[in-house]
């Protein structure tokens, strides 16, 4: 499995990987406001994908931000023909080796223990997984649902 670095090409599929998740996170591929950080991430090569093997979509993708000692994981989101075949580990250990490198905190907002996303999406299993522990609540999603901080030490 390949994580790349994201390329203008790209927007289309994150838009597909965003229209499979919109019941847990609100509207994302028609709003505007989702489209332009997805294209800033890209600009500024702080996107990452991982193409299926036909190179025909994307499996994954992340945006990553990051002001030192502080990094975030803006969005993470595996296809669900793709979901627990480690895309999404492999596109959480690229990010953190090419961008938080230089050690610090990662922080990542997910879904609440209560919301639904939680335990269907898998996503707060995942971050405990790869070392992120739970921290305080974070102001509710575009949807309405409970959102948490979940952080871990890096380097």
């Amino acid at each position: 499995m390949i994580v790349r670095v994201a390329r203008g090409m790209d927007l289309a599929g994150f838009l597909d990987l965003a229209g499979q998740v919109e019941q847990w996170f609100g509207p994302m591929v028609d709003d505007p406001g989702f489209r332009r950080a997805v294209e800033d991430h890209i600009g500024r090569g702080a996107a990452l994908v991982v193409d299926a093997p036909a190179g025909d979509r994307l499996l994954g993708g992340l945006l990553f931000g990051s002001e030192p000692p502080l990094h975030h994981v803006h969005w993470l989101v595996v296809s669900e023909e793709a979901r627990g075949l480690g895309v999404g580990r492999a596109l959480m250990a690229e990010a953190l080796g090419r961008f938080a490198a230089g050690g610090g905190t990662v922080e990542v907002v997910t879904f609440g223990a209560d919301h639904p996303g939680a335990e269907a999406g898998g996503a707060r299993l995942f971050y405990e997984s790869l070392g992120f522990t739970p921290g305080e609540p974070a102001p509710a999603g575009p949807e309405g649902g409970s959102r948490q901080v979940y952080r871990r030490a890096v380097g």
